[in-house]
This record gives structure tokens, C-alpha cells and sequence, in this order.
């Protein structure tokens, strides 16, 4: 019977294979632009707004090359997730439609750019990035084994498509829905304590921050709730966790298990009622999730999945490093 260790190397092996077939893919000059040293502080410079970034972008490659590096998208993620990331990239296109001509000029689905910061099978740890407005998803392999995540950031503008033949269309709709569901079956007393402020923050707290110092959690903690609404939280908890495929996503949520889950965190601020702004944390022991949608009244969503323990996969590479030099 094969067991989880076996099906994440597995997984592993074949997000390694992926990256591999599209940096062949590339000519040296492509090359040269998308690959960085594993230490370059490149790989700290994250973003979720639309910038200058380094990289190779979508619309340099041809279109064989786009496959693969959709593939490599289509390996690391759940096929929820995937089919999540197109839907935020094609919104680009709507975005420019809603704006007018300035908005069709700077709004592209194919301004998203894959960063490499080492490379696969070579006997040492390696990353990838893929960025652009919107979308920020940061990896890292240890060991050819071991995977680490985060900071994994999804947005959407619309949210929920307003006119034309998407309308109504949502993007995102799980991290909305299921808080709503947890915020709807707290007594008013958990309400009380879960809501941490009248009003919601203008955007994710932590931002675009490459290190997170935070206080001590607030809101409602799992512990403090029947099993039911336990299970509503934990299922919120699934919804940023799961964006990796089954098997990698199962490993992270058994940490997440054996480090506590009755210390994690449930916080809303802002308006209860859908279609006006409104905000939500999920925090525990490892882990931050962030939840926000006040911009454009309230149809923009920014969400990000952090590991306090692990973010950026340092941990990893301090047990490869103590491995392999005792």
C-alpha cells in the first residue's frame, strides 16, 4: 500500500519533471531572464499588485512553451486551484473592458511571469515563483521531497462579474462562503468576541510583507466551539490549504493537526451583510490566512495563505543544509 510520504514524493517528482521540461524549453536568453541563484533576494520580492517583475512573462514565450509552463502550474496545484488561477488571469481581460482604453492597454492576461531560483535535479534545493496581478504563488523543493507553499496569495477584480456574458460570474467564492457559513453559525456572544472591528481594513494586513511579526491571535478560537462550527472553521482552513495538490495539502492540514487545531483563530471585521465591505483572519499556531473585500465597493478580493513556521521553505533548507554538511 503506498503510503502519504510516497505519493508527495511522487507529486514532487513530477512538479520537478514539468519545471524541467519547460527551462529546456526555453533559449538562453529566455533562460538567463528566468533563472536566479536559490539565495538572490529576488525570492523575497513578492507582490500581488501589478509592477515591474522579474522573470520571464507568458507573453515572451511561444505557445509550446506556454503549455509547459501551465503544465508546471496544472503539477503543483489542486485542479480546483488551477482552474482558480486561469479564471483570475482571464479577468484581466474583463478588468480592461470595465476600464475602458486605458484599462484594455495595461490589463493582459498573458503579464504573468514564471521565476525560477535554482533548478531541478540538481542535487539542491529549488523554487519557482508565478506572478502577476492578482497572483502571487511561491514554492520551494528540498531534498526532491518536501514542498513548502507560501506566501500564496489569490485575488480577484470583479469578484463577481457585474455586466456582459459572465455576468454574475464569482472567482473565489469558496473563501467567501465558507466564513460566511462559520460567521452564520456562531451564537451572538461568539459573534461579539469574533468581531474584532466595525469597520474593515482597506486591504490584507500583512500585505505584501516578505517577514510577518504578529501579536497574539484574536476572535474566536476553535476550542471555544461545538463540534459542528468546529468543522465549518476547519473547512475554512481546507479552502487555502487545499489549493495544493491532495496528497501535499493532506501533509500540511496533519501538521496543522498535530500542532493544535483548537488554538486556531477565527476574526471578521467589517459588515456581516453580503455586497458590502468586510474582512476575516484565520490564524493558528503555523499558520495565516487573510481574507479581504472592501475595494471597488466590495466586488475585489484579496486572500493570501502564509506558514508562520515555514514560509519562503526556510525550515527545509535548514534541514537540508544540516543533512547534508553534519
Amino acid at each position: 500500500m503506498t503510503n502519504r510520504d510516497d505519493l508527495c514524493a511522487e507529486t514532487i517528482y513530477r512538479i520537478a519533471e514539468a519545471a524541467d521540461a519547460f527551462l529546456r524549453s526555453l533559449g538562453p536568453d529566455q533562460r538567463r531572464k528566468a533563472v536566479f541563484r536559490l539565495d538572490d533576494a529576488e525570492r523575497f520580492n513578492w507582490d500581488y499588485r501589478p509592477r515591474q517583475r522579474a522573470g520571464i512573462s507568458l507573453r515572451e514565450m511561444d505557445s509550446s512553451q506556454q503549455r509547459r509552463a501551465l503544465a508546471l502550474l496544472a503539477n503543483t496545484l489542486s485542479a480546483r486551484a488551477n482552474a482558480t488561477v486561469l479564471q483570475i488571469m482571464g479577468l484581466e481581460r474583463i478588468l480592461g473592458q470595465l476600464e475602458g482604453p486605458a484599462g484594455r492597454h495595461r490589463r493582459d492576461p498573458d503579464l504573468y511571469f514564471v521565476t525560477f531560483f535554482g533548478e531541478p535535479f540538481r542535487n539542491a534545493p529549488w523554487g519557482w515563483r508565478f506572478e502577476g496581478h492578482h497572483l502571487s504563488l511561491n514554492f520551494l523543493i528540498a531534498d526532491n521531497r518536501l514542498l513548502a507553499a507560501t506566501p500564496n496569495f489569490f485575488g480577484a477584480n470583479p469578484a463577481r462579474v457585474p455586466q456582459g456574458p459572465l455576468q454574475g460570474f464569482r472567482t473565489l467564492p469558496q473563501e467567501e462562503d465558507a466564513a460566511r457559513a462559520l460567521l452564520a453559525g456562531l451564537s451572538d456572544r461568539q459573534k461579539k468576541k469574533t468581531l474584532i472591528a466595525a469597520e474593515a481594513p482597506a486591504d490584507i494586513v500583512t500585505a505584501w510583507t516578505p517577514r510577518l511579526k504578529l501579536d497574539d491571535p484574536v476572535g474566536v478560537a476553535l476550542s471555544d466551539l461545538n463540534l459542528a462550527k468546529q468543522q465549518l472553521l476547519l473547512k475554512l482552513v481546507q479552502v487555502y490549504v487545499r489549493r495544493l495538490p491532495p496528497e501535499l495539502a493532506d501533509r500540511y492540514l496533519n501538521t496543522i493537526e498535530k500542532e493544535g487545531t483548537g488554538y486556531i483563530h477565527f476574526a471578521w471585521a467589517g459588515s456581516s451583510e453580503p455586497g458590502r465591505p468586510h474582512y476575516y483572519r484565520l490564524h493558528g499556531p503555523s499558520f495565516l490566512a487573510e481574507y479581504d473585500n472592501t475595494q471597488n465597493d466590495a466586488n475585489h478580493i484579496h486572500s493570501v495563505w502564509r506558514d508562520l513556521k515555514r514560509d519562503w521553505g526556510e525550515d527545509l533548507l535548514k534541514r537540508h543544509y544540516r543533512q547534508s554538511h553534519p
